[in-house]
């Protein structure tokens, strides 16, 4: 069973600007700043392809943590893509389980914050397709709108 899921937030900042948070490791730390729901972040690799974050939750939230790697980076498209390659989603019978962030040049001074899932689901475990929501992506899309929109207003300000 295939799925996919989508959230888009636009924000009044340059593309090259959410990129700059987006495409680097300057992400993963915010979400491990900001994110309760994340009691440990280990990150393996400068940002680039290649790299894992090691996460583990705090109890009560549905998975206990996962292994994701980062395997597209493109900087000319504004596209990082990562999959998730131990544990969590993969113990609950997913074959795959991909987050997609992309930013869309709306103009100057404006884009859009797209996050994506992809998963697959072996057809024994279906019922599992409903631990794949597209909650978590957007509150990072959230996070890092706040965070954009809090870097423009003090860069304004000077």
């Amino acid at each position: 069973m295939f799925g996919q899921l989508s959230h888009e937030v636009e924000v009044n900042v340059p593309a090259s600007e959410a990129w700059e948070l987006y495409g680097t490791l300057r992400l993963a730390k915010l979400v491990r700043e900001e994110l309760s729901v994340i009691e440990k972040m280990v990150i393996e690799g400068d940002g680039g392809i290649g790299t894992i974050l090691d996460l583990t939750f705090v109890s009560g939230t549905p998975l206990s943590g996962y292994r994701e790697k980062f395997t597209k980076v493109d900087n000319e498209k504004r596209v990082k893509e990562t999959e998730v390659i131990e544990g969590g989603y993969l113990e609950l019978g997913f074959t795959l389980f991909r987050a997609r962030f992309e930013i869309i040049e709306k103009d100057n001074d404006s884009c859009v914050l797209k996050n994506s899932i992809e998963y697959e689901v072996k057809e024994d475990a279906a019922a599992n397709a409903s631990y794949a929501k597209i909650d978590v992506v957007a509150k990072i899309a959230e996070l890092a709108k706040n965070h954009l929109i809090k870097n423009k207003a003090a860069k304004d300000a000077h």
